[in-house]
């Protein structure tokens, strides 16, 4: 089978709606997909956004109530760039400010197993023989648990071969059992080998137990959800289907990613000219205020500001930054007290220190080109994408050692160096007595600068495009429809 029809379900879109790496996942490796010559339409929710981007959606299919408590809705057909779209619109459920998921507050919206259970019962619905549409996948592509339960539709009613996505198995899912019924699941789906799951109705569980094959974003995060610690629950189901589950790393966009070409960068640069890289660490010195100064590292940090990110490792390690001596660029938001407690971290170092709450698209592209050494201490990291910026831009990264972390970043040693693979800082225990350690290790190679040369272009030689990636998820999914029979 050489060219396939696939659905790809999912519930953000970058650079309409993203709240994370899902985001960027559904704009890029649909996108590749289609550069492979394959058949494709991505599902999404026709949030405001997305309303606003493709005012000339057209309306391809009237949707009666699907379930007991699901309200009817349009199916809406729009064309990204070649890529095509199809919107599920429901004013009811999805017209909505802001997050996809939670208010103005921060708090779940509290209608959610209803918005996604319908985006779930639609992505299912276009995969099976009564679809509304001419155009019929093989395969139903599901991404966390917003999808989770189309899987467990197609199990159940029969249709398209599916898999499922895991890009963080923190968020499972979890609603109230009499949605069963309300969704339109039947009464054999209540068990624990179905939809059920310490009582609740839990999505990601049951596209876990029922889609034939799963794939998460790394393979060390495949590996890593099989046990308790990073499982959050789920660990024995994935070690039952271990079988079933593969990791495939992520890839990034290297059209946008590059800083050869990148229009937002001061001077553009490549492996072979990393001199000009340096223009870029004075301009963004020179943007955020700090001292422009070629004789201090400068540590790049951009990044949701919360425990998972690690970067609560990195606040008390502030002063010891100032005094190495080097420079601290922070962009992101989340906690309040962590972003309350960069902000006082900033304030009596403006020369050494700066400190962004919010997130700039313009300036995260700046941070990645002009800093010398990221800095991303994640407690656990499914795959994550700014250490492969990084390393595209010729910025070294300090991570721990988990997740896509540890698939993409080598330590510097002598046997690393030697063979050229050395690209990176690493460091195992979530402390920041280690964190420290690893980043005065990066600090004092940056003083070696021809050793420095050779981290940087072996981390730009790496190919962290989306080309393997889309050719590992062709072979899922023709694995998907042949094990559908």
């Amino acid at each position: 089978m050489s060219r396939l029809s696939i659905l790809f379900a999912a519930s953000e879109m970058a650079p309409w709606v993203k709240t994370g790496g899902l985001g960027d996942v559904a704009a890029a490796l649909p996108a590749a997909l289609a550069k492979a010559q394959q058949d494709i339409r991505v599902l999404l929710p026709c949030y405001p956004a997305l309303r606003a981007a493709f005012p000339a959606a057209k309306e391809v299919a009237l949707l009666p109530a699907l379930a007991p408590l699901l309200p009817p809705a349009r199916l809406l057909a729009a064309d990204a760039d070649g890529l095509p779209l199809l919107l599920v619109d429901c004013p009811q459920l999805y017209d909505r400010p802001g997050n996809p998921y939670v208010d103005t507050h921060g708090r779940d919206w509290t209608d959610n197993g209803l918005r996604f259970g319908l985006l779930s019962r639609v992505a299912a619905l276009l995969g099976q023989s009564h679809s509304p549409l001419d155009w019929r996948p093989d395969v139903v592509h599901a991404n966390d648990w917003q999808t989770a339960l189309a899987p467990a539709f197609l199990h159940y009613e029969g249709g398209a071969a599916s898999v499922l996505t895991v890009h963080n198995v923190s968020f499972p899912g979890c609603f109230d059992p009499h949605l069963l019924h309300g969704l339109g699941l039947p009464d054999r789906a209540w068990r624990f080998d179905g939809v059920e799951y310490h009582g609740n109705l839990c999505f990601l569980k049951a596209g876990l137990q029922l889609a034939p094959l799963i794939s998460t974003v790394s393979p060390t995060y495949a590996r890593e959800i099989q046990d308790k610690h990073f499982g959050y629950g789920l660990a024995p189901l994935l070690h039952y289907r271990a079988d079933a589950l593969r990791g495939i790393l992520n890839g990034i966009d290297d059209a946008i990613w590059n800083p050869a070409t990148d229009p937002a960068l001061e001077a553009p640069y490549a492996a072979n000219r990393l001199a000009s890289k340096r223009q870029n660490k004075a301009a963004l010195q020179a943007q955020l205020g700090l001292a422009v100064r070629d004789d201090v590292p400068l540590f790049g940090v951009i990044s949701r500001l919360t425990h998972q990110k690690g970067v609560d490792l990195l606040h008390p390690l502030g002063k010891a930054i100032t005094h190495l001596p080097a420079q601290l660029v922070v962009l992101g938001s989340g906690e309040k007290e962590l972003e309350a407690g960069f902000r006082e971290l900033a304030e009596p170092h403006p020369d050494a220190v700066s400190v962004t709450v919010g997130f700039n698209e313009t300036l995260a592209h700046r941070i990645e080109a002009g800093a010398d050494i990221f800095v991303m201490p994640s407690r656990f990291e499914p795959c994550g994408l700014n250490q492969m910026y990084s390393l595209a831009y010729g910025t070294p990264p300090v991570v721990r050692a988990t997740g896509g972390l540890a698939d993409t970043v080598v330590d510097v040693n002598e046997a690393t160096l030697l063979d050229k693979t050395a690209n990176g800082f690493v460091f195992h225990h979530p402390s920041s007595h280690d964190l420290w350690i690893a980043m005065e290790r990066a600090a004092r190679a940056w003083k070696d600068r021809r050793t420095w040369l050779r981290i940087q272009q072996n981390g730009m030689r790496n190919d962290f495009s989306w080309r393997h990636a889309a050719g590992e998820y062709l072979q899922l999914y023709r694995d998907a429809v042949a094990a559908r029979g």
